[in-house]
């Protein structure tokens, strides 16, 4: 049997398993060194088992991960999550869907120090849910902001997902970081010019917010941003004038949380440790999976398989824009089942050498995988921010609400992710003028 097909039915096994609800990290993790023995035998597999796994851990790059996570529980212990939203809604309460509109650009800000969209969508739709229902805006409009405006959290810098895709296939991290800052603000004001439309052809959806507010109240709001705004200046603006690291970003970035946190009077022993908690929690996670792609990346590589699928598509000679399409196709559905970093993971052993075959630009083609990975979080019937968003408003909101609320959110992820194919600029731009590597 030729190696090729060996790894196409490692891929059958694979998707058997993850639909007889294998983690997805189990699944890959059996997969590939079950692959692997079969191609090489015992003893190979045996070192592979040994080795791999210790030497993906011990990249030094991936200690981003932890201090990134570290940054975002910290500024949420802090209290800039409300501060945050607290500022947004002053500012942009008084026009039509302002509520709804200040919590797109509140999880837009605190993207800026939290890498993982789950923890945006929960953190900002703690504060920012309650505040829309108090005012009797539409459920499935105040949940369905907040879920799909907490997938910016994947694309602005800085992002876990960007930081994996970039260890996985050696792309720079730092360009992809600097990357996701436009087409992140890109999605942010198309969902906000969305919610102000229909607010305005609908005015039932948003009722108008009473509440007098003087500019003087609206700049002294301000002093609730300063916070976040550091945190950014330090971490993107360090990356892309090449003062540090992503690395080091990362570790800048926690100890400015952390002084942030210390100098705000609100970090007490209790939500210190359980900012370390969350930390250790998430990133055990996110590294049980990443284990298990890293053996089922090198039985890919010794079955072939990667290759022969690219030299096939190369000779249908069918235009790149094509296969882009089909996998937007495939990346939403498996977005459906599957949790971001595992599909992320899952396909980019096969996806990333056809890409790189093709010709495209590796950090705009890592920039358009973590857009279809943020439409997979709010597609049913496993959109993970969705689920998210129920856990923190229970009962009161039924989960149908929350995705009839999702879909007009669904659509304008389509078109931004139109515009970011059609102008690669868009994404290239601020990546081709960074200082440092």
């Amino acid at each position: 049997m030729e190696a090729w097909v060996v790894g196409l039915i490692g891929i059958i096994v694979l998707l058997v398993l993850i639909a007889f609800r294998v983690h997805v990290a189990f699944a890959l993790a059996i997969v590939g060194a079950g692959g692997y023995y079969f191609l090489m035998g015992w003893r190979p597999t045996a070192g592979l088992v040994g080795l791999v796994p210790y030497e993906f851990i011990a990249n030094f790059v991936l200690t981003t991960v932890p201090l990134f996570l570290l940054m975002g529980y910290l500024a949420h212990h802090a209290g800039l999550t409300t501060d945050i939203y607290h500022t947004a809604r002053i500012w942009l309460s008084r026009i039509k869907g302002g509520l709804a509109i200040a919590s797109v650009a509140g999880c837009s800000v605190f993207a800026a120090a939290c890498g993982s969209s789950l923890a945006t969508a929960a953190m900002m739709g703690r504060v920012a849910i309650p505040e829309m229902i108090r005012y009797k805006y539409d459920r499935g409009l105040a949940t369905g902001c907040v879920a799909a405006a907490g997938t910016i959290g994947s694309l602005i810098p800085p992002s876990i997902l960007l930081i994996l895709f970039g260890a996985m296939t050696e792309t720079s991290i730092g360009a992809l970081l600097v990357g996701g800052f436009i087409p992140g603000i890109l999605s942010a004001l198309i969902y906000m010019g969305m919610i102000y439309v229909r607010a305005v052809r609908n005015p039932g959806l948003c009722p108008s917010f009473d509440e007098e507010i003087t500019w003087k109240k609206r700049f002294v709001s301000l002093k609730g941003t300063w916070g976040i705004l550091m945190l950014f200046v330090l971490v993107i603006g360090g990356i892309y004038l090449g003062m540090f690291t992503p690395t080091e970003a990362g570790g800048v970035g926690a100890t400015g949380a952390f002084m942030i946190a210390l100098f705000s009077g609100k970090l007490n022993w209790t939500n210190f440790k359980e900012s370390l908690s969350d930390t250790a929690r998430s990133t055990s996670q996110i590294f049980t999976i990443a284990l298990g792609a890293s053996l089922f990346t090198k039985f890919m590589g010794i079955s072939d398989l990667p290759n022969v699928i690219c030299e096939y598509i190369l000779t249908m000679e069918v235009h790149p824009m094509l296969i882009l399409t089909g996998l937007s196709i495939v990346y939403v559905f498996l977005g459906m089942f599957l949790d971001p970093v595992g599909v992320m993971l899952l396909t980019l052993p096969v996806v990333f050498p056809v890409m790189e075959g093709l010709g495209f630009n590796l950090i705009w083609f890592g920039i358009i995988m973590i857009k279809y990975l943020e439409i997979g979080l709010i597609t049913p019937p496993v959109g993970l921010n969705v689920y998210v968003i129920k856990g923190v408003v229970g009962d009161e909101v039924p989960l149908e609400t929350i995705f009839r609320g999702i879909a007009w959110f669904v659509v304008m992820d389509i078109i931004t992710l139109a515009i970011l194919i059609t102008f690669p600029q868009i994404t290239l731009f601020l990546p081709t003028t960074m200082f440092g590597p």
